[in-house]
């Protein structure tokens, strides 16, 4: 309930994509009601249940597969040895991520000291250098084609959306046509 919070309050809303434990139409936890419909108006919401889902404790293991699925990077705050937190560890093992923890006293989090005592994780000292590795350090102006092309299209499809920005962005060398999807270079 917090961690999640946190990180999609530190990313802003319109920053942020939100999987639900639930059906779209409940927010859980009623605590975070505000930064939910704030992430609804602004980010993006998505959820593998059908409306009306109430919060069940087998529905966040499944949710949390559909999110390591969507990162690039797991980062584990915090994680017992028998936590669900530990499931989204195995997900990101099976998808081949890279995991990061954050280190912990010994007593503490044996979860991730476990992960970086057989070496299955990196620790995370520096959030400058991971900002660099995986973010953008200075804002830049978003170009909603290349974004749009960071979805590996397909060729008709974006031209249907597009056609002037392919052609334009195929001249200039910035995506190609690759088995009938655009990718950008």
């Amino acid at each position: 309930m917090g961690v999640d919070a946190l990180a999609h309050s530190g990313a802003g809303a319109e920053n942020t994509i939100m999987v639900a434990g639930t059906g779209l139409d409940v927010r859980y936890p009623s605590i975070n009601h505000a930064l939910i419909k704030e992430i609804e108006t602004k980010g993006l919401i998505l959820s593998q249940f059908e409306a009306g889902e109430p919060s069940l404790k087998w529905n966040f293991p499944l949710r949390n597969e559909l999110i390591v699925a969507l990162c690039e990077a797991l980062i584990v705050t915090q994680a017992d040895l028998k936590s669900g937190t530990m499931h989204s560890v195995a997900y990101a093992q099976a998808m081949g991520k890279k995991i990061y923890v954050l280190p912990h006293r010994l007593g503490e989090s044996e979860g991730t000291n476990m992960l970086l005592a057989k070496g299955l994780a990196e620790p995370l000292y520096d959030i400058d250098a991971l900002v660099a590795l995986y973010g953008q350090v200075s804002p830049q102006i978003v170009d909603s084609f290349l974004a749009y092309c960071d979805t590996q299209p397909l060729y008709h499809e974006a031209i249907e959306k597009f056609a002037n920005k392919v052609f334009e962005y195929e001249c200039l060398g910035k995506i190609v046509v690759h088995n009938g999807r655009l990718v950008r270079v």
